[in-house]
């Protein structure tokens, strides 16, 4: 978190408009691109200068934790490359000790929006019986004795840019890190 009041408000502002931007682009081109994640990270470290190099490691150490949060579901393809970029770029503006609660708020809005996507597409009933197959099969490690659940859809999808943008922008203000 950069120190000063000013150097709150420009990085306030910088990480909101980064978010806005990606979930917009998300939604209409299903996309986060490089430039914008790329850029949002190089922006939130060099925001960070300012206050010295451990808030720079502070930042550096928020984008690890985020990668390492990300990359089991970017392998098991339920996160798409841009989006993981995009959460590791916000955890260098949240720095180690916020992303988890980020990601937590970002996990429920993604599944807020899920659940009204899978309502509005008549797809509720079979996405809940997914989920819950899922679920056991996690948490029984593979032995729950049920087979690995079918997709609900094929053409049912929420762009998670959306939930990163509220799951984040909710932490960030509602922490007081602004």
């Amino acid at each position: 978190m950069p120190a000063g009041p000013t150097l709150r408000i420009v990085t306030t502002v910088v990480l909101l408009t980064v978010l806005a931007l990606a979930a917009a682009l998300d939604v209409r081109t299903r996309r986060i691109p490089n430039v914008l994640t790329v850029g949002a990270l190089l922006a939130a470290l060099a925001l960070q200068t300012p206050a010295g190099g451990t808030a720079v490691l502070g930042g550096l150490g928020g984008a690890a934790l985020a990668l390492l949060f990300v990359v089991p579901f970017f392998l098991l393809g339920a996160l798409g490359g841009g989006d993981a970029k995009l959460i590791v770029a916000a955890g260098a503006f949240l720095g180690p000790a916020e992303v988890p609660g980020a990601l937590g708020v970002t996990a429920l809005a993604g599944g807020v929006l899920a659940i009204a996507a899978a309502a509005r597409a008549g797809a509720l009933v079979p996405m809940l019986r997914s989920s819950a197959a899922l679920a056991a099969r996690a948490m029984t490690l593979g032995r729950s004795g049920s087979t690995a659940p079918a997709p609900v859809s094929n053409t049912l999808s929420v762009p998670y840019g959306v939930a990163i943008a509220i799951g984040v922008a909710t932490w960030w203000l509602g922490r007081g890190l602004a």
